[in-house]
């Protein structure tokens, strides 16, 4: 059972109707038909993105991720983290104005910088540790390029192995583009020389993400979220509480406190 129910979204975000029933259909299909888990989503905001921006694509990857969200987080919003050369907001999407949400959260943003992965994984880090929360999570983690930082973005993914975090990236924009292949190798890092489990997916959506279908986006999305949780599960990183209930998911979830509008995180962390 989902989260939230379909009437809900057909009285507060009607537009994604038939982004929600694909998401349940994905989901179904992976096997985690009634999984409860947070949902992030960390979106590019480096110089190279504009385009992306301005024809709707990052909107259009916002409100796919908000249909899937509604299956697990039944608060109807989504966290979000902006980055570039820093983090440039910690905000969120919400079911009720999701309209234009990604218009006017980059209106009040600053010069697009470049790409720095790692400064947008402790965001959310410190976004989903400040929460209290035991769920496991979900970060989309959309990009058109490789880090200015290749090895504290490694660091900080192995790192985060210990978490119950699965960061699953998509790419924008040329698929034969060597600025991938860094993701590429960062999907394939060794396990469990480099990280206790394997914590992290790529895909790539091409220069026209909008045209991937809803169907096959959300396959890509969740199609490596479920070898995860049986990993992390058997490594203590996510509870047995966590283990599916009667081949119907996952049946308990804490879920983590609303972004915040804030143009950078204070951090603790050595980078």
């Amino acid at each position: 059972m989902a989260a939230i129910g379909l009437s809900r979204i057909e009285e507060t975000a009607p537009a994604l109707i038939s982004l929600y029933k694909t998401a349940g259909v994905s989901l179904v299909k992976h096997g985690l038909d009634g999984l409860r888990a947070a949902v992030y989503l960390v979106v590019d905001y480096s110089g190279s993105m504009k385009p992306y921006y301005n024809d709707g694509s990052v909107q259009a990857l916002a409100d796919r991720v908000l249909g899937l969200s509604a299956h697990l987080d039944d608060d109807g919003t989504v966290p979000v983290v902006f980055f570039s050369t820093d983090v440039d907001a910690v905000t969120d999407i919400a079911l009720a104005d999701h309209r234009g949400r990604i218009e006017r959260i980059v209106s009040g943003l600053g010069h697009m910088g470049r790409t720095s992965y790692h400064l947008a994984m402790d965001a959310v880090i410190d976004h989903y540790l400040d929460s209290g929360s035991t769920a496991p999570a979900l970060v989309i983690f959309q990009t058109d390029g490789g880090p200015i930082n290749k090895l504290a973005a490694e660091r900080y993914l192995c790192k985060a192995a210990r978490l119950p975090l699965f960061w699953q990236f998509i790419g924008f924009g040329d698929p034969t583009s060597k600025q991938f292949d860094y993701l590429r190798r960062l999907d394939d890092l060794a396990v469990p020389a480099k990280r206790i489990v394997d914590n992290a997916g790529f895909f790539h959506a091409g220069e026209n993400p909008s045209k991937v279908t809803d169907a096959d986006l959300y396959d890509r999305m969740v199609g490596e979220f479920p070898k995860w949780l049986v990993a992390a599960r058997s490594q203590g990183i996510v509870g047995e509480e966590w283990r599916p209930h009667g081949g119907a998911g996952l049946y308990r979830y804490a879920a983590p406190p609303r972004g915040r509008d804030q143009p950078q995180r204070t951090r603790t962390r050595q980078r």
